[in-house]
């Protein structure tokens, strides 16, 4: 009995030695070397799109999605919804001096300016939205904006002062009385889109009073730059390509307004100033916008090449020379 306890305590002896050699050898075991590779850098989501992505996109589907109306509708065509009462919202953007002496019927001031912006979100998507100035230049610029803003809009032919004024009817249809701004079911604007069109309007202020006020020159100016031979402008013309053989304005590349101009755009130098020139402004106006939104430094020539409802508007009816 007594050499069966003695071997039962020297196993027991020796396993607790074998248990304390072990926990020794994993005491003094060095630890592994740091891993000193440095971490991966995390994954990157790539951005899908930039602000500039995002207005370049807006206008080429502006030019790419260019109705046969050219975003316009023809001053009688115009009179005669409004005495339909057809479903519409009318915009004056004249200022508001002119807009108290006599409207057309129904229609909204909202003045030419950083007022435009600021009520972006008030305009009805729902309806078609017809915009008038004076002559139709600064509408021009207006309808295209709101119409990247997601807004279906047409500038009224030749504006108040040489379209609208001119209809025979007109008068029935001219009120004194202010109509108030009720917001509408607004676009679904990116906000991209949004802080351009803002800083396109506040942009004003800073060519307010000077040659290229909001964002136009007159005949005259334009003419004097040519007369000095000024290598910091260029004229771009947008008529036709027939338009554009049989008289231009020395110098001046020829993009004609339509569907695909946009892809021309590229061909622009953005180190000079780009006065846009079509046949009354109005397009030109359209044009400028797209350009301005694209970083191009641009402005139209008032008027235009002039048409006879222009009257003595316009680089051809001031009798200023053109090239072939």
């Amino acid at each position: 009995m007594k050499s069966i306890k003695l071997k039962t305590l020297s196993l027991a002896m020796a396993v607790i030695l074998t248990f304390a050699l072990a926990a020794c050898a994993s005491k003094s075991e060095p630890a592994p070397a740091a891993n000193t590779e440095p971490a991966p850098a995390p994954a990157q989501t790539p951005e899908v799109s930039s602000n500039t992505d995002v207005i370049a996109e807006a206008v080429d589907s502006y030019f790419a999605n260019m109705p046969s109306d050219i975003y316009k509708i023809g001053d009688k065509e115009f009179v005669e919804k409004v005495k339909a009462n057809e479903n519409m919202f009318i915009m004056d953007i004249r200022m508001p001096d002119a807009y108290e002496k006599g409207h057309v019927k129904g229609a909204v001031n909202i003045p030419w300016g950083t007022a435009i912006s600021e009520n972006l979100d008030k305009l009805p998507s729902d309806k078609p939205i017809m915009v008038y100035c004076y002559t139709g230049q600064t509408a021009g610029q207006t309808v295209a904006l709101l119409n990247m803003a997601g807004y279906i809009a047409k500038s009224v032919h030749l504006g108040w002062n040489l379209g609208i004024s001119k209809v025979e009817g007109i008068n029935d249809l001219i009120e004194t009385t202010p109509n108030e701004l009720v917001a509408g079911m607004p676009a679904d604007t990116k906000p991209e889109i949004k802080a351009a069109i803002d800083k396109y309007y506040k942009g004003l202020d800073e060519v307010k009073g000077t040659t290229y006020a909001n964002y136009k020159i007159s005949e005259d100016d334009a003419k004097k730059l040519l007369d000095a031979k000024d290598d910091s402008i260029i004229f771009l013309s947008i008529r036709n390509a027939e338009d554009y053989a049989k008289g231009h304005i020395e110098g001046a590349l020829n993009i004609p307004f339509a569907n695909g101009m946009e892809k021309q755009f590229n061909t622009l130098p953005k180190d000079k100033k780009i006065i846009v020139y079509c046949y009354t402004g109005q397009t030109a106006g359209q044009t400028v916008a797209a350009l301005r939104l694209l970083g191009y430094d641009a402005v139209s020539l008032n008027a235009g090449m002039g048409t006879p409802a222009t009257g003595d508007a316009g680089w051809m009816n001031k009798g200023y020379p053109v090239v072939k």
